[in-house]
């Protein structure tokens, strides 16, 4: 049975809640950002007037001055945006259950099961953005289509308050003349990675060779092939779905490329320690270890390994970590981008574990022990309370501390 799946994308969220308190400031260039005094600032939404003058999200504050030096920025209220955010939940939910949140002003919506009672797709995207617009003064935009990923792009594809459907029969003529970062998935080093070898357009990227494109791009060539050709059977998630742990995750792209195994264990060690603190957090154990390397050529491999005892610490973690790295990685004519490391095989800590005698083991239940007393004074007194000395001078770790950088699927 074919799937309905809506895509609903509040447009210019954060712009478009401060404008509800503050309608003199309709019509104007705004923009919501960090602190205005803060240089490193960046764009994280604009009002419809500001994208007239080219103002784009992520760029520096200072690059929004010069394009309009009379932009008006404001600091962002989460607690604000969080409020409309379950408010528009509510209104969704009121179609189907299953409600799926990508972010504060975005949800997948499975309404397969709703059409006998609210009309098809497009009748119940029509339905919302009429509610959304008159009930919370908020306008979105919606795509209907027969999966997750043609959804997302339908509801990119018309802004403002719009409804785009990507049927089945439809979809070639629609989604294959499209750019190829129109698809989820695709950022603009990805997209300079495809171009160089003239695939320009997502229907190119569909009659790739899926063989090229892992070769190309590691196991996400494969997932892009997939998406670009309409194959995607993620299902949307009931709402309030919990979704069992199967591996807990951290990875980062670093702020310059790691250029020597120093580099690399300077980052996992960093990267471990927040794996590690999830664990003890979840009270699971790791009884394997999974990390993920990406090049500066944008190649994406994937290695795992068992672990000879389950274990918590962030130290053992890092150690086959780099076992795996040393085994599976060549120096020659690359260097390092982005790592992940993942604790995977979980099972519950609590869960009674025989005893060994063997001498390795007897140093593995040491360095458990204190990985523990590290956790227990990281979180009474506060995160970094205790950390290597080296994670404090490490300059390619990206400004933010790990924990907000990871993953979207890694569990925090």
């Amino acid at each position: 049975m074919e799937r309905t799946i809506l895509h609903v994308d509040m447009n210019s969220f954060y712009a478009s809640v401060e404008l509800i308190d503050h309608p003199e400031w309709r019509g104007l260039p705004l923009a919501v950002g960090g602190s205005v005094e803060d240089r490193h600032g960046i764009v994280l939404a604009k009002s419809e007037a500001a994208k007239g003058y080219g103002i784009k999200t992520g760029e520096a504050l200072w690059e929004a001055r010069q394009k309009c030096p009379n932009i008006l920025i404001v600091p962002p209220h989460y607690e604000k945006y969080l409020h409309y955010s379950r408010l528009s939940r509510e209104i969704y939910k009121q179609y189907t259950s299953q409600v799926e949140p990508f972010g504060l002003d975005e949800c997948w919506l499975d309404v397969t099961g709703s059409e006998q009672l609210y009309g098809d797709g497009t009748a119940i995207a029509d339905d919302i953005r009429e509610r959304i617009k008159q009930e919370l003064n908020l306008t979105v935009s919606v795509g209907v289509s027969f999966n997750k990923v043609f959804a997302k792009l339908g509801s990119d594809m018309k802004k403002p308050d719009a409804t785009t459907v990507i049927s089945t029969a439809e979809f070639r003529d629609i989604v294959w003349p499209l750019p190829v970062d129109a698809l989820i998935g695709i950022g603009r080093a990805t997209r300079r990675r495809l171009e160089g070898f003239s695939i320009f357009t997502l229907g190119q990227l569909a009659s790739c060779q899926p063989s090229f494109l892992q070769n190309l791009l590691g196991i996400n060539g494969v997932y892009l092939w997939h998406f670009a050709n309409g194959r995607d059977e993620a299902p949307v998630l009931e709402a309030g779905d919990q979704v069992p742990i199967k591996s807990v995750g951290n990875g980062i792209t670093c702020r310059a490329d790691l250029h020597n195994e120093r580099e690399v264990h300077g980052i996992m060690q960093e990267l471990s320690q927040e794996v590690s603190r999830r664990l003890f957090d979840y009270e699971l154990c790791a009884q394997g270890v999974q990390l993920t390397i990406k090049t500066d050529a944008l190649y994406t491999s994937q290695h795992q390994s068992p672990l000879p005892f389950p274990t918590q610490s962030g130290r053992r973690l890092c150690h086959f970590g780099m076992e795996l790295f040393r085994t599976h990685f060549d120096w020659y004519c690359q260097q390092v981008r982005a790592l992940t490391i993942r604790a995977i095989s979980l099972i519950s800590a609590t869960v009674p574990r025989q005893q060994s005698y063997l001498k390795e083991y007897k140093h593995h239940d040491r360095l458990e022990r204190i990985d523990q007393v590290i956790y227990q004074l990281n979180r009474r007194y506060g995160k970094s309370t205790v950390c290597y000395a080296s994670q404090t001078l490490n300059e390619k770790m990206p400004g933010l501390r790990p924990a907000a950088v990871t993953l979207p699927n890694a569990r925090m």
